[in-house]
């Protein structure tokens, strides 16, 4: 492999709302961001946030759109002066669980890109679905309790899989599919994750699927990192195998050299590999983490992100988290917690009650007490995942005084000033509640905790994370691309492998880098997060009403 001077390494994040791209050079430090905003710059396709809703909780993306992203992105970076032939490797992320449906010309198609053509020529007649599910989907509950069943209920799907039955998983999406459309079903030689879609563009023929990535698909066995014979079978039947194509990768792996029409189109060089994408919170984590931290992603959803290295015995699975594999180091694992009602819904609380405006947001938040005066508020737009499927908005009131013995009563509503700050507690305190369960006993102690996203720019926001955790807040220096930086990473560690005749491993590599972290906040009082953690108990005590409440009368 020849060398290049002064490589770039460039990492993609393809998120809901939008297409990153981050360059990094030898030392990982940022050295250029583009971004293609898929509402606000490619309006033609009507989504929302990204998104297009359909009837019993279905939500797709248009694959063109993302096709015609690509290629926005891509002139965004030519005009702003990269050099294309300076990338040494290519890699990135995709928003997790979404899946792409390739037809039977797809690999000609591939191979055959016109370089004076963009991208969009691909559809419609690559896909044999026009549209891919994306991981906000609910839609699937049938198949999950089909899939549940399959295997003998839901812990021991995850035990085998690290996760339990979800609406958004690949497996039960595809499923779904091979029911409500069979001729679709048929018609597809090939499906892709959001991860493995984007590599494919790069070489010219459909990329295999990463581990990591794979293991949120209820289709991996997690300790083998290898597609499961029953769970194919139940999801896709005997032909899903083919479909998926080989067994996972893992991250590192160089997939192959960049194909002719991005050498000729945009001017990489020839030499550039492309390495497996993976998804955005194996990204995240990637990017910013060390032993001890937790990472704290605030963008569309709410996700908390915890490493777990390698141990002599499985790690412990539970039904209310994931268990995702590492995506570069093998037997390593990530403890993920994840919630629908991200920023969407912090969102909404701020055009609803500060006219749109964070600066008027935060100044409600900062003129209402610490604890809501022992008032809680639940905000579920979307069908939730943890707790699973609630819907609707629903206040308490308990006695800040007594928290942990006091009754909980559920009241109509809060002031109006109110619900700035209780969406944000209502939503760390979750996360509170269920740290302690998700780390194994050798995990060392959590040390700080990194932000990310979007809400990482808020410092309202990163206050209330630090007095509520009693943690240290860390963000990244160079922007809040965390999960693209992180495949950008991830492409520097293919080459540097390739580099080294394929060998070495990512903690080699990363070894003597300096770190780009900036504390932004810490614990306000002491008092403060001992207040906080009193209420983990009442918390709980309202969530679980909220569950009762869901189950027996629907959502609110």
């Amino acid at each position: 492999m020849a060398a290049i001077h002064d490589p770039l390494f460039l990492g993609l994040d393809l998120s809901t709302q939008g297409l990153k791209g981050v360059l990094i050079n030898e030392d990982s430090a940022v050295v250029h961001e583009s971004a293609v905003n898929f509402d606000r710059d490619l309006p033609s396709y009507r989504t929302t946030n990204g998104a297009i809703r359909g009837p019993g909780g279905q939500v797709t993306s248009p694959v063109k759109m993302w096709l015609e992203a690509m290629d926005l992105l891509m002139h965004r970076m030519k005009q702003a002066g990269v050099e294309f032939d300076r990338i040494a490797a290519v890699s990135g992320d995709g928003q997790q669980h979404g899946s792409v449906y390739w037809s039977q010309d797809a690999e000609h198609a591939l191979a055959s890109l016109d370089a004076t053509a963009p991208l969009t020529q691909l559809s419609p007649g690559a896909f044999s679905l026009p549209d891919a599910p994306i991981w906000q989907d609910s839609s699937t509950t049938r198949e999950c309790r089909e899939l549940e069943e399959a295997v003998g209920g839901p812990q021991a799907l995850a035990d085998l899989t690290g996760s339990r039955a979800y609406e958004r998983f690949t497996g039960t999406q595809i499923k779904k599919i091979r029911r409500t459309d069979p001729e679709a079903y048929a018609a597809t030689s090939r499906i892709s994750l959001v991860s493995s879609w984007l590599p494919s563009l790069f070489l010219g023929k459909i990329a295999p699927i990463e581990c990591s990535d794979a293991s949120g698909m209820n289709l991996m066995d997690i300790i083998t990192c290898k597609w499961d014979e029953a769970l194919l079978l139940a999801c896709g039947g005997p032909e899903l195998a083919a479909k998926l194509g080989p067994e996972p990768v893992l991250g590192g792996t160089v997939l192959g050299n960049i194909a002719s029409y991005w050498t000729e189109r945009w001017g990489f060089n020839p030499e550039c590999i492309v390495a497996p994408f993976t998804g955005d919170n194996p990204a995240t984590v990637v990017s910013l983490s060390t032993p001890g931290d937790a990472i704290l992603s605030l963008g569309t959803s709410t996700t908390l992100l915890l490493s777990i290295p390698p141990a002599d015995t499985a790690p412990v699975r539970f039904t209310t988290s994931h268990l995702l594999s590492y995506p570069t180091t093998p037997d390593a694992h990530i403890a993920m917690l994840c919630y629908k009602n991200g920023a969407l819904a912090r969102d909404h609380i701020r055009d609803t009650y500060a006219d749109g405006d964070w600066s008027k947001y935060n100044a409600l938040v900062q003129q209402t007490p610490a604890g809501n005066d022992g008032k809680l508020g639940f905000y579920f737009p979307l069908p939730e995942i943890i707790p699973p499927n609630v819907q609707g908005e629903f206040f308490f009131a308990f006695d800040a005084a007594q928290p942990s013995t006091g009754a909980i009563a559920r009241i109509d509503a809060l002031p109006l000033t109110a619900h700035p700050r209780a969406i944000l507690e209502s939503q760390l305190l979750s996360i509170k509640s269920r740290i302690a369960a998700i780390l194994p006993p050798s995990a060392p102690p959590l040390q700080r905790l990194i932000v990310t996203g979007g809400g990482s720019a808020n410092a309202v926001i990163r206050q209330i994370a630090a007095d509520i955790f009693g943690m240290h807040v860390f963000v990244a220096d160079g922007g809040q691309q965390g999960a693209a930086a992180g495949g950008a990473v991830l492409a520097k560690f293919a080459w540097w492998r390739a580099m080294q005749g394929g060998r070495g491993t990512y903690e080699e590599m990363v070894a003597g880098q300096p770190e780009r972290m900036r504390e932004v906040a810490k614990p306000e009082k002491h008092e403060l997060t001992a207040l906080y953690e009193s209420f983990v108990e009442p918390y709980r005590r309202c969530e679980d009403e909220v569950v009762r409440l869901c189950a027996n009368f629907g959502s609110a």
